[in-house]
């Protein structure tokens, strides 16, 4: 969904190259596990949780990349992410996020080591956010779109107080769905046809942020409401869509932004951010879904708040176990987001549950997202080398191996302490605003 804060919280600007389809040029491929990761860009304190990080897209080809998310095969073949091109010598680079697919590449034993060409599945001058993959149809995507140049002007969207971060909702984005040919084993400059995005419903204002149920036949998605009045500002809540009925079904409609929803393993629950306390704080929620004696969802039949802090918590995803989500955090300061885990145990107060930190680095890490086998974790990163004249890294995808996630929560370490509000802000830098802060 960042999806859809960090890669979905900046201006979900992006836009893709001049032409339909002309493939992005090739990231530099990811270093094969432990080789040519960036000195520094792997902590020792990783090592316990995470092993084998490799950087799938490079600076050399996206000024910024992230909100990655696998396909549904096991082990995954393809990811699903936005990113904004290196343009032309002379040209400015696209303001708005561009959606992309690409297929994981492996070694001769069967390590992933990066990922083949990037195929472009956005219109040219479009603004896109939180990509996914339909679960059982191959080929199928699903994606917050313009489809065309948004507006110039829009209305504000989500900031944290006065920093220079701003979640945009542009009024144009729609659910839209595309079919990418997604050939088994491609061959050597092979181009995948054009893809043709369109609209899955049309409603007014900003729809994005949207995941499919493990059947396919329900869509969690985050629609922006109109003001109340002129004091008023946007509000984004959850409803779903069910696509056997042409339903759609508000979930979670409560004051300040509600979004970034996904499903849970078994379909039975989601988990998303929300604003509740109206002081541009996020956190992270989960609730039981209600259904009909047909399996339509008809609402909730309870919600949890599992993160209660002074941080903001994003982009919170399931691990396949359902035992716990992995999620992004300012807890260490908002110069530096991180990825922590908290478990999902709904008889236990959020005091009480347990959280670990899981990345370790200067930059910016967030938008965690597992494979469905749990194997693989891809989250947004600010640890790659320095391109000339960048004060920090830029925000790029990144790939490990997940070690035993039964491990995971086992030490709760003490909490981190909430950063000074004069630290400075993190880069705006993954893309999305839905599956991010």
């Amino acid at each position: 969904m960042i999806h859809c804060l960090p890669a979905a919280t900046a201006a979900l600007a992006l836009s893709a190259p001049t032409g339909w389809n002309p493939p992005a040029p090739a990231p530099r491929p990811g270093a094969a596990p432990g080789a040519s990761v960036p000195p520094g860009a792997v902590a020792p304190e990783e090592s316990r949780l995470l092993s084998g990080h490799v950087q799938l897209t490079s600076r050399d080809a996206f000024v910024k990349a992230g909100e990655a998310y696998f396909d549904h095969h096991s082990p995954p073949r393809w990811i699903i992410f936005q990113a904004v091109p290196v343009p032309p010598a002379g040209r400015e680079p696209d303001p708005f996020y561009s959606m992309y697919v690409a297929r994981l590449t492996r070694n001769a034993q069967g390590e992933i080591v990066g990922i083949g060409p990037p195929v472009l599945v956005s219109p040219p001058g479009s603004a896109n956010t939180c990509g996914w993959f339909h679960p059982s149809e191959p080929g199928l995507v699903m994606f917050g779109s313009t489809l065309r140049p948004p507006a110039a002007e829009q209305a504000a969207g989500f900031q944290v107080g006065t920093r220079k971060y701003v979640w945009q909702f542009p009024e144009e984005t729609e659910v839209c769905v595309a079919r990418v040919a997604l050939p088994a084993e491609p061959t050597p400059g092979q181009s995948a046809p054009p893809a043709r995005p369109e609209p899955l419903f049309t409603r007014a204002h900003y729809d994005a942020e949207c995941t499919w149920s493990p059947d396919g036949r329900h869509v969690l998605y985050t629609h922006v409401r109109e003001p109340k009045d002129e004091n008023d500002r946007p509000d984004a809540d959850i409803w779903v869509y069910d696509t056997r009925r042409d339903r759609h079904t508000p979930l979670v409609e409560a004051p300040g932004y509600d979004g970034g929803p996904f499903f849970s393993p078994d379909g039975t629950m989601i988990c998303y951010r929300s604003d509740r306390r109206l002081d541009d704080r996020l956190q992270v929620f989960v609730a039981r879904l209600e259904r009909g004696p047909d399996g339509a969802i008809t609402g909730l039949a309870s919600e949890r708040q599992l993160t209660d802090d002074s941080h903001v918590n994003f982009g919170p995803f399931w691990h396949p176990s359902g035992r716990f989500l992995a999620f992004g955090s300012s807890a260490v300061g908002h110069h530096n987001y991180e990825v922590f885990a908290i478990e999902v145990d709904l008889e236990k107060k959020s005091a009480d549950l347990r959280q670990r930190r899981v990345t370790h680095a200067p930059g910016a890490d967030l938008l965690p997202a597992f494979s469905d086998d749990g194997a693989l974790m891809m989250w947004t990163a600010q640890r790659g080398p320095l391109a000339s004249g960048e004060t920090r890294p830029s925000s790029q995808v990144w790939l490990v191996r997940v070690r035993d996630a039964g491990d995971w929560l086992k030490e709760t370490p003490p909490a981190a302490q909430p950063a000074p509000d004069s630290a400075p802000p993190p880069a705006p830098s993954p893309p999305a605003r839905p599956h991010q802060p």
